[in-house]
């Protein structure tokens, strides 16, 4: 069963689930209102956009009550979800152009601002009206779609939708913009619920966590429920609004001492331990179940409700660390070296060049050894590699920020920092499955949870003063 099997037939079959919630509203209100539904082709042509654009005008209207505007943005949801890629791409158009801020409009709401500043009533009035100004018009149109039943799973996928085409229609980032802070404020870390997974749960929900796994494919049934054995945990977050669906998934193995290599971690044979035995928790796996909430943040304290919850039931689990992915450490070495940056120090560019074979430029050395397979079961270059690759995965953490949010580069580092975690430990050949390869040359990294300083090292990172790191981590440098 392959990761792309699961997840197309499972995102299809939701789809149908919601075309068929929507069908029944249309049909409900229908009989109150004594008109049919809408019906577009696929590919939306002009006369169906037009056609669209008017039931639209007409749900933003506020014409014909409550049933009818319920109609209204149910019919356009279900239109929605028989288009095609094309007619997709013609909605998100329509309303990025048609449907946002109106220039004019909100000039002369800022000028009525401006005007009135010595008059405190009328000022008040003004800073009303430009407030107003300053939604657009499309915001109330998802807010419809959101009182709908299932309504805010259709805006979190039509989000999805949205961000697979923003690479090549970049102007549709407005309407990202809108919907992405709409998304914001309904899914407040203070809205969910955290729920442990077993193996008795409902297969449809199983079926889902392994379709949404992001981090470490879930290749089989059997390695699903090895996933959730009595020395695992399995936890996610649920939003009230969306029950059935996961937002965030947590996967835990309850070891003795820190874990520092995956497929051993992931290894089916091994034996079935005490869970009360353990003393550590390692999350190894964390994941967004949802693409449609990409960039909205759940707070910055949900690994920390996981800990508390072992803590309170494995009083014996006394350390809480990740072994995770550096997914963008490749990205990022590829393109140092493709700027012919300066990256080792003599000793370690004398080492390369003895294993590189006839190559006397450094990075070009560096390159060719990472791009061979299985180079890392030569001893010979794996002796030269590990400290060479140590070395600079510890300043890719600890010293590469994003220039526009001063924010680690790395995604993954980034959230656990957020979380409130510190750079730990750094491990060679902690992931040797290709993706691990491609993604990290095979490295991975452990942060701590330390119970008495995550808020401590939550601070300390989202002031920009320090990314909070083990000495061992600092000695690297």
């Amino acid at each position: 069963m392959s990761d792309t099997t699961v997840s197309t037939s499972f995102l299809s079959r939701t789809r149908g689930l919601l075309r068929r919630a929507l069908r029944d509203v249309v049909d409900s209100a229908a009989s109150l209102t004594s008109r049919g539904g809408l019906s577009v082709s696929p590919d939306l042509p002009n006369d169906d956009l037009a056609r669209l654009q008017q039931q639209i005008d007409a749900s933003l209207s506020g014409r014909g009550g409550e049933a009818s505007a319920r109609s209204n943005a149910s019919d356009l949801a279900r239109c929605y979800l028989d288009l095609n890629d094309e007619g997709r791409l013609r909605f998100m158009q329509l309303l990025n152009d048609e449907y946002g801020i109106e220039p004019t409009h909100l000039n002369v709401s800022m000028d009525a601002v401006r005007d009135t500043s010595d008059d405190p009533v009328a000022y008040a009035k003004a800073i009303t009206a430009l407030r107003g100004r300053l939604e657009s018009p499309r915001m109330k149109l998802f807010r419809q779609f959101n009182g709908l039943e299932h309504g805010i799973k259709f805006l979190v996928d039509l989000r999805a939708d949205l961000i697979g085409l923003l690479r090549d229609n970049p102007e549709l980032r407005a309407l990202d913009a809108d919907l992405k802070h709409l998304l914001s404020t309904w899914f407040d870390a203070g809205f969910l619920v955290l729920h442990r997974i077993t193996w008795a749960a409902p297969a449809d929900l199983l079926e889902k966590l392994i379709a949404y796994e992001a981090v470490h494919e879930i290749r089989s049934w059997n390695d699903m429920k090895n996933r959730l054995e009595s020395d695992r945990r399995f936890f996610a977050f649920f939003h009230p609004s969306m029950p059935d669906e996961p937002l965030i998934f947590v996967e835990v193995a309850l070891v003795n001492g820190i874990a520092r290599n995956v497929q051993t971690l992931l290894d089916e044979s091994a034996p079935i331990k005490d869970p009360e035995q353990a003393d550590s928790a390692i999350f190894y796996s964390i994941s967004n179940a949802q693409r449609g909430l990409s960039g909205v943040s759940f707070g910055d304290f949900l690994i920390k409700q996981v800990v508390e919850r072992l803590s309170a039931r494995l009083p014996n689990v006394k350390t809480f660390a990740t072994l995770s992915p550096i997914p963008g450490f490749r990205r990022w070495l590829d393109g140092r070296m493709s700027d012919g940056a300066e990256l080792l120090n003599h000793e370690q560019e004398e080492a390369l060049r003895a294993v590189a074979g006839d190559i006397s430029d450094d990075n070009s050395a560096l390159q060719s050894i990472l791009d061979r397979t299985n180079w890392h079961l030569d001893p010979a270059i794996a002796e030269v590699m590990e400290p060479i690759l140590t070395h600079l995965v510890a300043g890719y953490l600890l010293y590469q920020r994003r220039e526009s949010t001063g924010t680690a580069l790395d995604s993954v580092a980034h959230f656990h920092l957020s979380n409130g975690a510190r750079v730990e430990s750094i491990n060679w050949l902690g992931d040797m499955s290709p993706k691990g390869f491609e993604q990290s040359a095979g490295m991975m990294v452990n942060y701590l949870y330390d119970k008495t300083l995550i808020e401590q090292n939550h601070e300390s990172y989202v002031s920009g003063s320090e990314i909070p790191a083990s000495s061992t981590v600092r000695s690297l440098l």
